[in-house]
């Protein structure tokens, strides 16, 4: 492994934790936007919304992530837009799961509305960032002509 490359992984993790803060104000901002106009207690109610802001923030990473954490290896294929689309699915997953969770728990111990549904909201966040950025870096952006230099080589042969 490169000295660049060693270097790559915590500057990518930085860079995608940046681009975080930014899913998060859209995602929370949403979540809690919905929530005031249409207040609601119901789980389908709230795994919509919970949805519609998860959707909006992972629109927003990958537009972000594209341009800065992982330009080096998107290449804006048709594979890389369906594993993306696969690795968000399984996001979502993990959020609405952690924040319908966490929200039945704090409502159980009488935790307040507003402070409940955002701790809940945070939590999710944490947990579908962390399992997130992994795929994407492993599979969805991962570098493949630096895993296989020799398929990066042959490939320009062949096209001269």
């Amino acid at each position: 492994m490169g000295k660049n490359q060693k270097r790559r992984g915590p500057l990518q993790a930085l860079q995608f934790s940046a681009i975080g803060v930014t899913n998060a104000v859209v995602d929370i901002g949403a979540l809690n936007l919905l929530l005031f106009l249409f207040p609601s207690e119901e789980r389908m109610t709230l795994t919509l919304f919970n949805t519609i802001a998860y959707a909006l923030a992972v629109t927003n990473s990958y537009i972000w992530n594209v341009f800065i954490t992982f330009r080096d290896s998107a290449k804006g294929s048709t594979r890389q837009r369906l594993v993306f689309i696969v690795q968000g699915l399984i996001s979502l997953g993990i959020n609405n799961a952690v924040f319908l969770g966490f929200n039945a728990l704090f409502q159980a111990l009488g935790v307040p509305t507003w402070i409940r549904q955002n701790l809940a909201k945070g939590l999710a966040m944490l947990a579908s960032f962390t399992a997130s950025f992994f795929m994407m870096k492993y599979f969805v952006f991962k570098d493949f002509n630096r895993r296989y230099p020799n398929r990066e080589q042959s490939s320009r042969e062949e096209n001269q």
